[in-house]
């Protein structure tokens, strides 16, 4: 037996022997009873006493100090019994990368470490009224004062800001310096006075992003990551961590990187029921909406310009897949690259074309919002279909992503 095997079989006994009912997918295939808080984060805890919340992150940092095979094969264990890892978050596959390269050893030890137990929830403040895009714009400043910066500013579109701890944020920190060379890259607690966050309704009817105000807010300059005025060159390494993530690379928050990676069919059983269409959730729906050739769950679809739609749907998906998987392959002994423009550009934009074809499927059952004479699953989808015009625009538009892509990528001329 290998090493790895050995490694495996030994992972394998200790979640089959640790891991309560509740935090992992039945046998017979039937629903897990909801697991409290409490429970999340005492399985959270057991997690990285065993190093495995975030296996390639130092020992003294939290981590496993694991090798990136180990750790992949973490995350297959985990999701064979179809459990979770409660610690992944913003922390782990945004913030935790860049302060591994970034931070002093005592910021390491203080923010790490919290992170992979899962007690500090951490929210990304890049994005103000008129510097989205061109985000190096950013006007929110910061002023030294002793121990402490003192911030006022706005930021926008603050994914799970009110529900957050901690904040990971860029300000101008000298205001006649050239715009990528006067900003700073700062970490502060979200309860400190001054900081007001409003919550923004979306069309779809959920409320993630927010607005968050700074008023005269003391954060401790201890707290500064990098030195004064040199936060750009981190600001985009986290943006390369970000894409990553939206993309669906990594190994969701298990190494270095930081994407959603392959779930468990308990996953892909959740997302169905919150309306996110995959070409197999398409196929099935346009059976049942619109019928086929022969009768039945396995008759071919009447419509055959839908086959054909339906078609290229899963080729694109099992190319992005096969592409992914080579590149996590290449991506081994580095971290994320500005190649993560092209597999963010394209997992949003294939995603949206997917939610437009399953309203296409769903016919007049798309119009739905609320009642009882349409489904759960089709009141979701419809806002599934409506949030997912936003994939095109976070973690920087798709027009961005191929300005990267064409001068970082394909290194093609600039004009201007």
């Amino acid at each position: 037996m290998s090493a790895l095997d050995s490694f495996r079989e030994e992972v394998r006994s200790w979640l089959d022997q640790n891991c309560p009912d509740n935090m992992r997918t039945p046998k017979d295939g039937g629903m897990r009873k909801p697991a409290t808080p409490q429970e999340v984060t005492a399985w959270c805890g057991k997690l990285q006493e065993q190093g495995y919340t975030c296996p390639t992150w130092p020992k003294e940092y939290g981590g496993g100090s694991f090798d990136k095979e180990q750790a992949a094969i973490i995350q297959a264990e985990m999701a064979r019994i179809g459990t979770m890892n409660p610690a992944v978050s913003f922390g782990t596959m945004m913030l935790g990368p860049v302060l591994l390269e970034f931070a002093s050893h005592e910021q390491k030890v203080e923010h790490l470490v919290p992170i992979t137990r899962g007690e500090i929830r951490w929210c990304q403040g890049y994005s103000e009224p008129g510097s989205g895009s061109d985000l190096a714009s950013l006007q929110t400043r910061a002023v030294r004062d002793g121990d402490h910066y003192v911030i006022n500013g706005q930021k926008i579109w603050t994914t799970m800001a009110h529900l957050s701890d901690w904040m990971f944020c860029l300000v101008r920190t000298d205001a006649e310096a050239a715009k990528h060379q006067g900003i700073s890259f700062i970490l502060f607690d979200l309860k400190s006075p001054g900081v007001t966050v409003k919550p923004i309704k979306l069309i779809s009817g959920q409320s993630q992003f927010c607005e968050v105000f700074f008023e005269d807010v003391r954060a401790l300059a201890k707290n500064l990551v990098g030195k004064e005025n040199e936060g750009w060159t981190i600001a985009k390494r986290l943006l390369q961590y970000e894409r990553n993530m939206l993309s669906g690379l990594g190994g969701g928050g298990l190494g270095g990187g930081r994407g959603r990676g392959r779930r468990g069919g308990a996953d892909a059983d959740a997302r169905a029921k919150r309306g996110n269409a995959g070409p197999a959730m398409i196929a099935e729906g346009a059976r049942r909406y619109l019928g086929t050739v022969g009768g039945g769950s396995t008759g071919r679809l009447a419509d055959a310009g839908l086959r054909d739609e339906l078609s290229q749907a899963e080729l694109d998906q099992m190319a992005f897949s096969l592409t992914m998987r080579r590149a996590n392959e290449e991506a081994k002994t580095s971290g994320p690259s500005a190649a993560s423009s092209m597999f963010k550009l394209y997992m949003s934009e294939m995603g949206k074309r997917r939610s437009e074809l399953m309203i296409r499927v769903m016919g007049y059952q798309a119009l739905g919002w609320e009642g009882d004479t349409f489904s759960q699953q089709e009141l979701n989808t419809t806002r599934s279909w409506l949030r997912s015009k936003g994939s095109s625009i976070e973690g920087g538009t798709s027009e961005i992503q191929k300005n990267v892509i064409a001068k970082r990528v394909l290194e093609l001329p600039t004009t201007g």
